[in-house]
């Protein structure tokens, strides 16, 4: 790897960013467009029929939120002028061919200009439909590879099962499962979601029906008859093995970040959107609604503040772009504790409590509270380092991403509850 001046490399780039309205999409977003202004440009795959809808997302849910107030101090009245040169907004749909781009001189013109791919388009519900997110976690990277195939292509996973003890960071090789005990064939996977379709469809189901038989049949049929704890995490996987028949000797980094939850400092403390994963917890806690929870106290809890991953995600494109070898695996910015369990005076281990939430909904969170994981992240120290003598102070603060330093009580008690109440449940 080489690594120098992480601002010269944003500098003059050209950045396709696919899930343009996520959450972390935006946070990167922001952060590019306030520390390098001089980035050429910024197409934002934004999900829409056509160009009309999506500028009215982006100017509503990217551009309208106060994630962007630091920018709108900075440029004021000439923010709009500022963003229409740096930013294109792209009508697109990642489940379909050429990316949903009904353009083609747009898809011509991206392949022609693009420098950098970053997919962080994800279906991150762990109960989800299989179809949907079979459609977006898995085979829409095949069709962001096959059609914007650039000098490096900057992906987002999370695969983990529910084994205990340490996780490398290896790819997850085509047809592996975690139990052992079959193999993954995604085209029979895609063919299975389709039969299922056709049933369905032949048998009139409601729209409510064929819902819940998909969401069934992602997870207690397909994802853990292969070992993974739930849909998202299995078709994640699915997509990381995809990728691995297709990329041949493009530069590939997939970035593995643990659960991600809201900014710790920039562009200001304590911002998230949405109540995401483990916040439903925290949520419902405040709420009344949930009066305790089944989990282990003493169970290592890995979260990463978003504004952290972000800065990953920049340096490991600064590194990467040129190495044709790369194919690496970076998991993702790990070390939380159990300051949550103090902050919602501790989770409950015994699972005879009443639970207003339900015992089906607990289970759906035992693979990450009761879990015994360590992740390897030898990758991630290797390149912290490499920041850390390649790049002056400044510059490595400006991209800090290694988070031993946090306090996390600090940052839970004072950052991310606060920021929740204050963002997320309003």
């Amino acid at each position: 790897m080489e690594l120098k001046n992480i601002l010269q490399f944003l500098d003059d780039k050209t950045i396709l960013i696919t899930g343009g309205t996520g959450f972390l999409a935006k946070v990167m977003v922001e952060k590019i467009l306030r520390v390098q202004p001089n980035v050429r440009k910024l197409y934002l795959l934004i999900r829409a029929y056509d160009q009309e809808e999506a500028i009215k997302r982006f100017q509503k849910e990217v551009v309208g939120i106060s994630l962007f107030r630091m920018l709108k101090e900075k440029y004021g009245k000439n923010i709009y002028t500022f963003l229409s040169e740096k930013i294109i907004p792209v009508a697109g749909d990642i489940t379909y061919e050429n990316m949903g781009v009904r353009d083609n001189n747009l898809i011509k013109e991206m392949q022609s200009q693009v420098d950098v791919v970053v997919n962080a388009a994800a279906v991150t519900k762990f109960y989800e439909r299989y179809d949907v997110a079979f459609g977006i976690n898995t085979f829409g990277l095949e069709h962001i590879f096959l059609k914007v195939n650039q000098d490096a292509l900057n992906l987002l996973a999370y695969v983990s099962g529910e084994e205990d003890g340490l996780i490398l960071e290896k790819h997850c090789k085509s047809g592996s499962t975690l139990n052992g005990k079959s193999k993954v064939d995604i085209d029979k996977e895609k063919e299975v979601i389709e039969e299922c379709l056709k049933q369905l469809m032949t048998e009139k189901a409601t729209d409510k029906a064929i819902a819940s038989s998909m969401k069934n049949l992602g997870i207690q049929r397909r994802a853990k008859r292969h070992g993974w704890p739930n849909t998202y995490v299995f078709t994640k996987a699915m997509g990381e093995m995809l990728l691995g028949d297709l990329r041949m000797d493009a530069p590939l980094v997939i970035l593995r970040p643990s659960i991600i939850s809201s900014t710790y400092k920039e562009p200001f403390p304590g911002w998230i959107e949405g109540i995401r994963t483990i916040d439903v917890v925290c949520a419902g806690y405040f709420k009344g609604t949930i009066s305790c929870f089944p989990g282990d106290p003493n169970c290592i809890m890995d979260v990463v503040p978003a504004d952290m991953v972000v800065n990953a995600m920049i340096v490991t494109m600064a590194a990467h772009v040129n190495d044709n070898d790369s194919g690496i695996i970076y998991h993702g910015l790990k070390i939380a504790n159990t300051i949550l369990c103090n902050a919602l005076n501790g989770l409950y281990t015994d699972l005879s409590q009443k639970l207003k939430i339900g015992i089906g909904y607990a289970d759906l969170y035992k693979p990450y509270t009761f879990s015994k994981i360590i992740y390897d992240d030898s990758n991630l120290k290797n390149l912290h380092n490499l920041c850390k003598e390649n790049t002056d102070d400044d510059v490595a603060q400006l991209f800090f991403f290694y988070p031993t330093s946090i306090n996390w009580e600090d940052h839970y008690m004072n950052r991310h509850l606060p920021g929740l109440v204050k963002y997320a449940i309003k």
